[in-house]
């Protein structure tokens, strides 16, 4: 069975993915910000499964954890708003979260609902790859989930060989963001590391996170990478402007 997400990365485009917290800014925003994004030509759509404890996070989306835990925002919840996401909406869908609200709710029972409603793949920062082969990749196949796991700048070779080897669909490559604030985007560190991730030839495609706010960030994300994810400047805009103006978001990337 082809998963939505491999299907879309053979797609000759860059792609666009997009991130935000579940149940922010209110708790029932989350399936009119999915079908609004993808209304506007967003290729991938990453939500994020607010948690009390969010160590990969920044400010911006621990401030909009914090507030859609207060929304009332469970995995509970978060399954009921999508039960039928898949009537409305065609594109990847991906759930990004800790692994302990999963492991909370039931670590097969999470995999089940994902595949139930129509989920293609999963990002948990905190769930180590030798853990995750040697406890869950099964579960996780047998449900049709991909998992996706994050690369840094301090990543040896070796490791994200073996990242490589254990992946189906994309490697999420964090950017080590750009200086807050700056005007130029990358700087000449974020580009050797782009260019260095590109020589390697990896079998899965990379999409570059964190620093991404602006068309010219895409750009400079996406001249080595597949495509490119934008989380809190997107969750910046919704808090500024609401839900209603995702197409003026969308507009600015591309």
């Amino acid at each position: 069975m082809s998963n939505r997400i491999t299907t879309k990365l053979q797609e000759g485009k860059k792609l666009l993915s997009i991130y935000f917290t579940a149940g922010y800014p209110a708790l029932n925003d989350t399936v009119k910000i999915i079908e609004d994004l993808e209304k506007n030509g967003v290729d991938m759509i990453e939500i994020g499964l607010p948690f009390s404890d969010p160590l990969a996070d920044g400010p911006t989306i621990q401030e909009s954890s914090t507030a859609a835990l207060k929304n009332g925002m469970t995995t509970e919840i978060l399954f009921k708003q999508l039960k039928d996401i898949r009537k409305s909406v065609s594109i990847p869908l991906i759930i990004m979260g800790y692994f302990n609200p999963m492991l909370q709710y039931g670590v097969e029972a999470f995999c089940k609902k994902c595949q139930e409603i129509g989920i293609d793949g999963l990002i948990l920062p905190d769930l180590p790859l030798d853990v995750y082969q040697d406890e869950y990749e099964e579960t996780f196949k047998k449900y049709g989930l991909l998992n996706v796991f994050l690369i840094t700048p301090q990543t040896s070779d070796e490791r994200i060989q073996q990242i490589d080897n254990a992946s189906n669909g994309f490697i999420y490559m964090v950017s080590s963001a750009s200086v807050t604030g700056s005007k130029s985007g990358f700087g000449q560190e974020q580009e050797n590391y782009f260019e260095r991730i590109a020589n390697m030839k990896l079998k899965n495609p990379q999409i570059v996170g964190f620093g991404i706010k602006d068309e010219e960030t895409f750009k400079q994300a996406t001249k080595t990478a597949k495509g490119a994810i934008i989380g809190s400047a997107f969750i910046k805009h919704l808090t500024a402007s609401g839900v209603h103006s995702i197409a003026e978001f969308v507009k600015t990337i591309r």
